[in-house]
C-alpha cells in the first residue's frame, strides 16, 4: 500500500512525498519516514495507487488515532493562503519531540500544572452563569447572526466573559469541545480561573512555560481523550487535536499577538475563521476595540453584535482629565508628570491606593511636533508621521519615500518651537523614585528580568504591595486590581509618531484598554490623566469617550483615502543582505520590476524600522493591490529568501 505523506521537514521540492507501508493507514496518522540520509516526522495525507517509481517504506506509526481532519485542512490552508512551505505548517500542528518516548506517569502532574483551577466533577455543578438583560440580548444577537464568524464588540467591563461562558456551556452540553484563545496566557490568569470555577477538570491550559515533555503529554491526552474539553491558550492552542470541536472563541481579537511574525507567518484569527467555516461551527471574536478589518467585514456580513452596557452595578466611568503637554504651566513640578497627576499619586500613597503609569514605549523614538500648537509633521500622501533622519536632517515617510527638509517653523501656526523628542519607561521609573522616595515602585516592560514579570508577581501587586506600577503594553490589558485608583498615560500620542498605517488604530486600542483598568467597582472613585501634545486627535478623543463606532467610521474614511486595508491587501517584503550596498541594489531592482505592473501600488524602497541587526541590513517594500490573489501570485515569482508577510497587522 502507498501513501502520500506531508513531512515536517523541508527537503528538495516542497510538498507531499510518496511512501510504501505494509500496514493500512488512516489519513491524519502521525508517522516516521526516511528523508534523505535521515528521518523525520510526517502526517499521512491520503492513500494512492502504486507509483511508477521505487518508494521508501514508512518506518513507524506513532498513534493509532489520526489527527482531526480540520487540522490537516488548516495546515494546507496556511501553506496556500500565506504562501508558506507546507513542511513549516505541518510543524505548527505537531508538538516538538512528538517522536520521543515519554514517561506516562508525568501525565497527571502535567494536567495539574496546566491549569491552577478549582476542580469540579460536573460541568456547572457549583456555579450558575448569571446574565443581565444586555448580555441576554447580545447572546440572542449572536445566535441570529449569519455565517460562522461573529464579532462581539463589547465595551470594557461589559461582561464578555459571561457570553463566552454561556456559549462554552452550550457546546459542552452538546458533547462538543471548545477552544478559547487569549492574547498572552500570562495576562489572563483571571479568565482561566473563572472558566475553571465553571468547568473544573474539563479545562486544559496550553502555554509557553510548559516544557516540551509537558506539551507533548497534553497533546497525547487531547488526541486520545474521550469527552468534550475546554482548551485555553495563546495562538498555538488553535491546533489542539480535538476531533469533536464545536466552538472557537478569540478574546481580545484585535491583539497583534495573534499574528505569528516568524515563518510560517499567519493570522490565528483568519485560520480560526477558515476552520469554523469548514467545520460548520461558530467562531466568536470578542473585543472592546476590534481590528478595523474585522469590524468592516462583520458589519458588511451583518454579524456584528454590540454590548455597550457595563456588567457590574457598581462600575462607573472614571474622572478623565486631558492634560495638554503644550501648556507648560501644567508641568511646573516635573517635565514628565503633570502637577495634577503628581497630586493624585501623593493622595494614593496616603490612602493606600495604587497608581498605574502607562507609556507606549514603542512610540518613544524621536518625533517632530510643534510644542506650541501640537501639530505633528505628517506625510502629505499617506497621512503617516514622518521620521527624522538626523544624518541628512530630513523628514522621511517610510511608506511612500516622501522627503522634506526639517522646517524652521511650524507649518500650521508659524511657531519656531519644533521639537524632536522621546523618552522611555526607565527614565519614568527613576523620576518617580526621585519624586516619591518612599514609594514601592515596580516597572514591567520588555526589559523586565525572567521570573520578575507581571504574571510572576501578580498576587503581590494585587494585594497592594506595590504602590506605583510603571509599564508599557503589558500593563494596559488583563489587569484587574482592586486598589488601583489612578491611571496616568504619560504621552498618549507617542504611538501616533510611528510610520505605520496601523498607528492610529493601535493608539486608540491602547488608550481604551488602559482606561478600562479603573472604574470596575472596587473603589468609589478613580481618576485617569491623559497627557498629550494632541488632545484633539480623534484616536485620543474617541478613546476617552469610549466611542469605538465613531472612531471606526473615521478610520475607515482615512484608510479609503490612503488605499490601506480593508480597501486593499498588503504585502510586506523584508530583504536582508550582509552589506547595505547589496541590499539597496537588490531592493531597487525589485522595485523597478514591480512598478511596471499597473495592478500594484508599490511604495519606494525604504530601510526597515530596525535597519541594521546582526543578520545584516534590512530594507523593505510595501506592495498593495485590490485583489489578494494578485499578491499571492506575486509571491510565487519572488526569491524564496525574502521575508514575505501577507496581510500583516502593521508595517513595523
Amino acid at each position: 500500500m502507498y501513501y502520500e505523506v506531508m513531512p515536517a521537514k523541508r527537503y528538495g521540492r516542497e510538498g507531499v512525498l510518496t511512501y510504501e507501508s505494509d500496514d493500512s493507514l488512516l489519513q491524519g496518522q502521525i508517522v516516521e519516514i526516511p528523508l534523505g540520509r535521515g528521518k523525520c516526522v510526517g502526517i499521512v495525507s491520503k492513500k494512492v495507487a502504486q507509483p511508477d517509481f521505487a518508494c521508501k517504506k514508512i518506518l513507524k506509526v506513532f498513534y493509532t488515532k489520526p489527527l482531526p481532519k480540520h487540522l490537516m485542512e488548516a495546515a494546507k490552508f496556511i501553506a496556500e493562503y500565506y504562501k508558506a512551505p507546507l513542511s513549516n505548517t505541518v510543524e505548527l500542528i505537531l508538538p516538538n519531540g512528538v517522536e520521543k518516548q515519554r514517561r506516562k506517569r508525568n501525565t497527571e502532574q502535567t494536567e495539574q500544572n496546566s491549569a491552577k483551577t478549582e476542580r469540579t466533577e460536573h460541568v456547572c455543578s457549583k456555579h450558575k452563569i448569571e446574565l443581565n438583560s444586555a448580555q441576554k440580548m447580545a447572546l440572542q444577537g449572536l445566535k441570529k447572526a449569519p455565517g460562522a464568524t461573529k464579532l462581539l464588540c463589547g465595551v470594557t467591563g461589559s461582561g464578555k466573559t459571561n457570553i463566552y461562558l454561556s456559549e462554552a456551556h452550550r457546546a459542552l452540553s452538546e458533547q462538543k469541545s471548545v477552544i478559547l484563545l487569549v492574547p498572552e496566557i500570562a495576562l489572563t490568569g483571571q479568565l482561566v480561573r473563572v472558566f475553571g470555577e465553571f468547568f473544573g477538570d474539563k479545562i486544559t491550559v496550553i502555554h509557553s512555560k510548559q516544557t516540551e515533555a509537558e506539551r507533548h503529554l497534553i497533546f497525547e491526552k487531547l488526541l486520545n481523550g474521550e469527552g468534550p474539553r475546554v482548551v485555553i491558550g495563546a495562538r498555538s492552542a488553535l491546533f489542539a487535536p480535538l476531533d469533536n470541536l464545536g466552538l472557537i472563541i478569540i478574546d481580545e481579537e484585535h491583539e497583534n499577538s495573534y499574528y505569528q511574525e516568524n515563518a510560517p507567518r499567519y493570522s490565528a484569527v483568519r485560520v480560526a475563521s477558515f476552520i469554523a467555516k469548514k467545520q460548520g461551527i461558530p467562531l466568536l471574536l470578542g473585543s472592546a476595540t476590534p481590528a478595523i478589518e474585522d469590524y468592516y467585514l462583520a458589519k458588511a456580513n451583518d454579524s456584528l453584535v454590540i454590548l455597550d452596557k457595563k456588567a457590574k452595578t457598581g462600575a462607573f466611568k472614571p474622572d478623565i482629565s486631558v492634560v495638554d503637554f503644550k501648556n507648560r504651566d501644567n508641568f511646573s513640578k516635573n517635565k514628565y508628570f503633570s502637577d495634577a497627576l503628581i497630586q493624585s499619586i501623593r493622595k494614593n500613597l496616603e490612602n493606600g491606593h495604587q497608581t498605574l503609569i502607562f507609556h507606549n514605549r514603542r512610540g518613544s523614538s524621536p518625533l517632530t511636533i510643534c510644542e506650541s500648537c501640537g501639530e505633528e509633521i505628517l506625510c502629505p500622501n499617506c497621512y503617516l508621521p514622518l521620521t527624522l533622519h538626523a544624518d541628512t536632517y530630513q523628514l522621511v515617510c517610510h511608506t511612500c519615500d516622501y522627503k522634506c527638509r526639517v522646517p524652521f517653523a511650524c507649518p500650521k501656526c508659524g511657531s519656531p518651537d519644533l521639537i524632536h523628542k522621546g523618552f522611555g519607561t526607565k527614565l519614568l521609573e527613576s523620576e518617580l523614585a526621585r519624586l516619591f522616595p518612599k514609594a514601592r515602585i515596580k516597572r514591567f516592560d520588555a526589559d523586565t528580568k525572567k521570573g520578575e514579570g507581571l504574571n510572576d508577581v501578580y498576587d503581590e501587586v494585587k494585594r497592594g504591595e506595590v504602590d506605583i506600577i510603571v509599564g508599557t503594553q503589558t500593563v494596559a490589558k488583563g489587569l484587574d486590581l482592586p486598589l488601583l485608583a489612578t491611571v496616568g498615560v504619560v504621552q498618549a500620542d507617542a504611538g501616533l509618531s510611528l510610520p505605520d498605517f496601523a498607528a492610529e488604530e493601535r493608539t486608540f486600542q491602547l488608550i481604551t484598554q488602559v482606561i478600562g483598568r479603573v472604574g470596575r467597582g472596587h473603589i468609589s472613585k478613580a481618576e485617569v490623566f491623559i497627557q498629550t501634545f494632541r488632545p484633539e486627535h480623534p484616536a485620543i478623543s474617541y478613546a476617552i469617550s469610549e466611542d469605538y463606532l465613531s472612531f471606526a467610521e473615521y478610520l475607515l474614511k482615512r484608510r479609503r483615502l490612503s488605499h490601506f486595508p480593508p480597501y486593499t491587501f498588503v504585502l510586506k517584503l523584508d530583504i536582508t543582505m550582509k552589506t547595505e550596498a547589496t541590499v539597496v541594489r537588490k531592493v531597487r531592482e525589485l522595485y523597478k520590476k514591480l512598478s511596471d505592473d499597473n495592478r500594484l501600488i508599490v511604495s519606494p524602497p525604504q530601510p526597515a524600522f530596525h535597519e541594521h541587526t546582526s543578520r545584516g541590513y534590512t530594507w523593505q517594500l510595501v506592495v498593495r493591490a485590490k485583489s489578494r490573489k494578485i499578491l499571492t501570485d506575486l509571491c510565487d515569482e519572488l526569491d524564496p529568501n525574502f521575508h514575505v508577510s501577507i496581510d500583516p497587522p502593521g508595517l513595523l
